[in-house]
């Protein structure tokens, strides 16, 4: 990363869960995406566990390149494992 770089990268095959503990504002970002239920009481300690973005997406019928691509433009970029 360069100097004054704020994007952030995570690997894609990071949980919901450690996705929100490490970056907290992923959370709004999975809400507008249209992740209502990640707002529910208790589902980031249980689904968010065992769930990616990917598998969420494709769970949800959302289409994975714009997620990244939503995720990107406010400052978390996805990268490969």
């Amino acid at each position: 990363m360069h100097v004054g770089d704020t994007m952030k990268k995570v690997k894609e095959d990071i949980s919901i869960q450690a996705l929100i503990k490490n970056h907290p504002e992923a959370l709004d970002i999975m809400k507008d995406l249209g992740f209502e239920d990640i707002m529910k009481p208790g589902m980031i300690q249980t689904m968010g566990r065992i769930m990616t973005l990917k598998k969420g997406c494709r769970m949800k019928k959302i289409d994975y390149e714009k997620a990244k691509d939503t995720f990107k433009s406010r400052g978390i970029e996805f990268i490969e494992s």
